[in-house]
């Protein structure tokens, strides 16, 4: 039995291949046949060989287990504490808070939470830095693994403002540097594939993003996370969180940094539906599966009924079990770096990689990232890509099952909404154009809403 199995079969070059496949397609044209294109620009090509693959990147990444992440909204500081509790008791590993109020108490939220194995996010969509201390204070008095999400260029592109002016936000920045010891830089990056970016463009963003983080924090020594938004073409969405690590550790040794990313990924909300609200788990499942094999830290699954349902339990729970599934039955944390020499994944992590550092130089070379958002560069080309995807849904040429192929005429919603799930109108003044976050079947859902 020490023999390989396959030592008795000649090996087949990819010039074989090729040549087989061009017989069998009884003189059909190879490229135009069975060669795709994505909206990147990527040629996908039916096979990938040995012979034609020639590795130039390394992730050089071995990820502990991924952790699962419970995101919770602080409303009330009891009843936040209560449900970390329960999520940590029901399979969570990691609980993300979202704070909106500096009145909360940190230690009245903390109550009893197991800290010795553990970590917890603080997200702010604020920028304060007394309660950024008080949250350092905290975690070094009880030994607490916390990061603290800060992010004013998300603020910005997403709300169109910055919480108070550039200066002023990154004076805070290099204040809180100086003071605390916790991670406190994040980068979300999922604002741009939300809103239509293509894989490129968000590794670009993403790239560039970070580089402003880079330029502007003078004592950035802890780790950076990286919020990252996961769609459905599984393979490339892999490739793409490769990538990002590949580009991230580019970026840093042209700091001389040893500063390391942590990737936190969710489910993108972009193909997510209304109307056979199920499916969504199916999307769910093997958006987590690319995240997970694409060495994410922490996955944040996304509850099936998260566009039009408040926070429930139920939903929790099934978003949560989704990944314990893959976890404990599938055993998804069993092999670091899965992806590793499969010569397809590998090809795309190339591209992805080389595309996005292209168009990373191009955004620097106009001024930088923020520039670019403030000249609404960034905006028009995620507005451009968004286009070319709506019209390929719209045609059918991108499908959503039960959405524009397949639905279920007798399927309604109207008096099941919790939640307003369309693009949200609100005129005001901003310096910038925002992001807007939109999802590809929001159109098609009003229209049949009306006509419940």
């Amino acid at each position: 039995m020490a023999e390989n199995l396959f030592d008795a079969f000649e090996p087949v070059s990819s010039k074989q291949w090729k040549q087989q496949i061009q017989y069998e397609l009884k003189g059909a044209d190879y490229n135009e046949t069975l060669v795709w294109e994505s909206l990147e620009g990527i040629k996908v090509r039916p096979f990938y060989h040995e012979d034609e693959s020639e590795v130039k990147f390394t992730v050089g990444h071995n990820p502990e287990a991924f952790k699962i992440v419970q995101n919770i909204f602080v409303h009330d500081v009891a009843l936040s504490n209560k449900r970390a509790l329960d999520a940590l008791s029901r399979g969570a590993e990691s609980i993300r808070f979202t704070i909106e109020t500096k009145e909360v108490s940190i230690e009245g939220l903390m109550k009893e939470l197991p800290l010795e194995n553990t970590v917890y996010f603080f997200y702010l969509p604020f920028l304060s830095i007394d309660f950024v201390a008080k949250i350092n204070g905290f975690a070094q008095k009880n030994e607490a693994k916390c990061f603290i999400l800060l992010d004013p260029i998300a603020q910005l592109a997403k709300d169109g403002n910055w919480f108070e002016n550039l200066d002023q936000d990154f004076e805070n920045l290099n204040a809180i540097a100086d003071k605390t010891t916790l991670p406190f830089i994040n980068i979300n990056s999922g604002i741009y594939q939300n809103a239509g970016a293509n894989m490129v463009q968000q590794l670009a963003y993403t790239l560039a993003h970070v580089n402003e983080y880079f330029n502007r924090i003078k004592n950035l020594s802890q780790p950076i996370n990286i919020e990252v938004s996961v769609g459905t073409n599984y393979f490339f969405e892999i490739a793409k969180l490769r990538a990002m690590r590949i580009l991230f550790k580019t970026l840093a040794a042209e700091y001389s940094s040893k500063v390391d990313c942590h990737v936190i990924a969710t489910p993108t909300k972009r193909n997510k539906t209304l109307y056979d609200y199920n499916v969504n788990m199916l999307r769910t499942t093997t958006e987590c599966m690319s995240a997970i094999l694409g060495g994410a830290d922490a996955v944040a699954n996304l509850p099936y009924d998260a566009i039009y349902h408040k926070d429930n339990e139920f939903g929790d729970r099934i978003a949560r079990n989704q990944l314990l599934v893959l976890k404990h039955e599938s055993y998804f944390d069993k092999v670091d770096n899965a992806a590793d020499g499969a010569y397809y994944i590998e090809s795309l992590t190339e591209q992805l990689a080389e595309k996005a550092l292209t168009l990373f130089k191009e955004i620097e070379e106009k001024g930088g990232f923020i520039t670019q958002l403030i000249e609404g560069n960034i905006q028009r080309k995620i507005s451009e890509s968004a286009a070319k995807e709506q019209e390929l849904f719209d045609s059918g040429k991108e499908i959503l099952l039960g959405t524009n192929k397949y639905p279920n005429k007798n399927d309604k919603m109207k008096h099941d909404l919790e939640l307003f799930p369309f693009v949200k109108q609100n005129p005001r003044k901003t310096l910038i154009v925002p992001i807007i976050e939109k999802r590809l079947a929001e159109k098609l859902e009003q229209e049949r809403l009306a006509s419940e």
